[in-house]
Formats: C-alpha cells, structure tokens, sequence
C-alpha cells in the first residue's frame, strides 16, 4: 500500500471508528435514539443532495430496474443497521458494539456460502466457528445477572451486523454501474425515509439535549456519513482495493481506544477476549479461506456504505 492511499485509509478508519463513541455520548446528552438517527441521515441527505446538484457534477439518476435493490439495500444497509447500532448502543458500550459490527465479514462470508454458492476451505469454517465462538462471548460479557439473559442492546448490534452482511454481500452489482458515491447517495436517501417514523416529539426532544451532543450529531451527520466516504474513495483509487479493505480489521481496536479517550469507557476483559477471537475468525477466513472466496473478497470494491 502506498503512503497516500494508507493515509487516506487510515482518516477513513478513524472517522468511522469515532462514530460509536459519539452515538454513545449524544444518547447520554439527551437526543433519543430515533432523534439521532432522523437527525443524522437528515444531515447527511442534504449534503449529498448539494453535491449532486451542485454546478459541474456529473450525478446520474438510478436506472428503472435499479430503484427495487437500492432501495431494498438502503433499507437493511442504512436503516436497519443504523437503528441497530444506535439503539443497542443505550445499554452496550462503543467498544463492544464496534467489536461485534467488526466481526460482520463472518455473516457475509455465511451469505456467500448458503446463498451466493461461493466454497470456503477448512480454514475458511474454521474462521467462522472463531467467528461466532467470539460473539458467543461477547454476548456472555453483556448479559446480566448469575441467569443468563440476553442484553437487549446486544440483539439490536447483532441485528446491525446482519444488515451491514447484507449490503455487503449484495451491493457488488450495482457497483458495477454507479461510482461508489452516487451509490452512497442513493443507500442515504432511501434509508433516511424510514427515520421519518421517529419525527413526533423530535423538536421538544432535541429541546432537552445539550450543546455539546447538538455539536456531536452534526459532526457525525457531516464526517462518518459523508467525508469517510470521500476518503475511503480517494484511499481505493490510489492503492489496491485488497490491501486497503484490510485497514478496516483494526477499525475495532480504534472503537476502544478513542471510546477510553472520549468517554473514560472500556470494555470488560471477557468482551474483549471475544471481540478478539471473533476478529481473529474474520482474519482466518479471508487470509486461509479458499482462493476462490478470498479473490472474490478482494476485487469487490468497497464503498464504505455500511459503515457508521
């Protein structure tokens, strides 16, 4: 990887990473979960619709044949997974959260096995037992009491890491016709709809939040769902789209640490043995998986769509 596309890469990552602790922190200074969502991807579909409009941008509309799976897409990929995320953040922590959605490569390579057709090696179910072992143990971490009871939080991240599989296993087509910005544009208009749901009682709500949160949902309407896509663009179009998608298996690792800077959180010591075998089970499938899943893996181009 050369150093202008592992630069870019690695603003991407950060950026990206920044967006759990801060979901955690405007949820602490008084916007509700559907406020935040709503407030966020409101944000975020007007810059992109400037930018479309804006004078000299070439920015074409989606085909016919195209509104049923980018909608469909924008649905799991954005609203889904961002409701996931946001509401399981009001009881798990930045970092849990960040290390289960980083382990969401396991359920694509499980989409691409049962229904793409794709064969794993050995190596490759071993990478998913690591996988799901690892999630197993995140779960445990998370559940309260000597009886095991499931977090609710923890239902509603594993419900994100589904949607972001999806997207992820699906979206290559479309890619194939659209630059990954108007493809992101699309996803963000088309899940920004369902938050609609969340409007009642959103202007007294946001009445009651603090300044510091207002300024948090800005930053992450503006720099998690707009600018890390325009770096993560720029960071494959100067550097091979395999070696760059790699940069996101340490993604987690800043989830923590900027989770420690910012809120003084940390996970507990069994999440985080979880969270590192099942990043472990990411890396065995798609470094040890078999030639044909991995050359698949690393000539998809990645837009980010399915990230915070």
């Amino acid at each position: 990887m050369n150093t202008k596309s592992f630069l870019f890469a690695s603003i991407t990552v950060i950026i990206w990473a920044s967006s759990f602790p801060a979901i955690r922190m405007v949820l602490h200074e008084g916007y509700s979960p559907g406020h935040l969502v709503l407030t966020r991807y409101f944000i975020a579909s007007v810059i992109f619709a400037i930018y479309a409009m804006w004078p000299g941008v070439k920015f074409r509309l989606p085909e016919k044949k195209d509104l049923l799976p980018i909608a469909v897409l924008g649905w799991t990929g954005i609203s889904l997974y961002h409701i996931g995320v946001t509401f399981g953040e009001e009881t798990v922590s930045a970092g849990t959260a960040g290390m289960i959605v980083g382990a969401a490569p396991i359920f694509t390579s499980l989409i691409a096995v049962f229904f793409l057709k794709e064969r794993i090696s050995l190596f490759g179910w071993l990478g998913l037992a690591l996988g799901f072992a690892g999630i197993a143990i995140i779960t445990m971490a998370d559940s309260a009491g000597p009886v095991f009871q499931m977090n609710k939080g923890v239902l509603f991240i594993l419900m994100a890491a589904c949607a972001t599989a999806v997207m992820f296993a699906y979206q290559k087509p479309l890619l194939k016709r659209y630059s990954s910005i108007e493809l992101t544009a699309y996803f963000t208009w088309v899940g920004t709809i369902p938050f609609f749901f969340f409007s009642p009682g959103m202007i007294e709500g946001l009445q009651q939040a603090t300044l510091e949160a207002h300024l948090a949902t800005i930053y992450i309407g503006i720099f998690p769902t707009v600018i890390g896509y325009v770096t993560w663009g720029l960071a494959l179009s100067s550097g091979k789209a395999s070696s760059v998608t790699s940069m996101l298996y340490i993604e987690p690792v800043f989830v923590i640490l900027l989770a420690w800077i910012w809120l003084n959180e940390w996970p507990s010591m069994v999440s985080l043995i979880g969270g590192a075998i099942a990043i472990s089970g990411v890396l065995v499938i798609h470094m040890l998986g078999s030639k044909q899943f991995r050359r698949r893996k690393q000539n998809r181009p990645h837009t980010g769509t399915i990230k915070c």
